[in-house]
């Protein structure tokens, strides 16, 4: 009979990882389950916002060619006219819709064309400014999310791993001996959520980093491009 009862446990402990999950606790189960559903959202936007960067990093890399063959403004609005995914061509559209609009402060005369003042050019400097604010809070979208997922994460997978810690110590009281047959569940389930919430974490914190590089980057070229524009106006005598 007690041989029995010992081959019933031996048959009971779990031998593989999906076997300790099958056969855990309630609490880690919703522990896992919070996991899985955080790791197919942050690879869900990883590879949403990796499909974006790269469709706009090879998009501006053509227009930058197109800019740079551009003699004039005019060239340049029109080089730019049918891309309208990419935040440079955003930034030149609205300089070209200001022009457009504000009349400028010295009319034109034979000698020179009609030219902006300096109040109108601040202007023109704060309106770049806005837009390339606007283009970063597009391109950041989700992206927070990843820093949130990789931070929080871990402090769920401590949960999980208190409550299995928490199942170990149920165990050895219950069987009345601190033997490995009563921790090692307990353990192993407590073993697993901190793996489960690493590997959710690592690589959200990961890309978070990645993009958050790349957003930098961007901003930088946005601003170095809102200053172009405003030095090929001064070429063409307009400022």
């Amino acid at each position: 009979m007690n041989l029995l009862f010992v081959l019933v446990q031996v048959a009971a402990i779990p031998t593989s990882p999906l076997e300790m999950v099958i056969h855990g606790t309630g609490a880690t189960k919703v522990v896992l389950g919070i996991l899985v559903v955080l790791s197919l959202v942050s690879w869900a936007i990883m590879f949403r916002k990796w499909r974006e960067f790269r469709a706009i990093g090879r998009e501006s890399d053509a227009f930058m060619q197109n800019f740079e063959r551009a003699s004039s403004f005019a060239a340049a609005v029109d080089a730019v006219r049918d891309m309208q995914g990419v935040p440079h061509a955003r930034l030149i559209r609205r300089a070209n819709d200001f022009l457009r609009e504000v009349a400028p402060a010295l009319a034109a005369t034979p000698g020179r064309v009609a030219k902006f003042s300096g109040s109108q050019v601040e202007a023109l400097r704060l309106l770049l400014d806005a837009e390339t604010n606007a283009a970063q809070e597009r391109l950041s979208r989700y992206v927070p999310s990843l820093g949130t997922i990789g931070s929080v994460s871990p402090l769920i997978g401590l949960l999980g791993t208190v409550l299995g810690v928490i199942e170990a110590f149920i165990g050895i009281a219950s069987q009345g001996s601190g033997n490995i047959g009563a921790v090692a569940p307990g353990v192993a389930e407590a073993l697993i959520a901190t793996a489960a919430a690493l590997a959710v974490a690592i690589p959200a914190v990961f890309a978070y980093n990645n993009f958050a590089s790349k957003l930098n980057r961007i901003d930088s070229e946005l601003e170095g491009f809102g200053s172009e524009l405003i030095a090929l106006l001064v070429r063409e005598g307009r400022i």
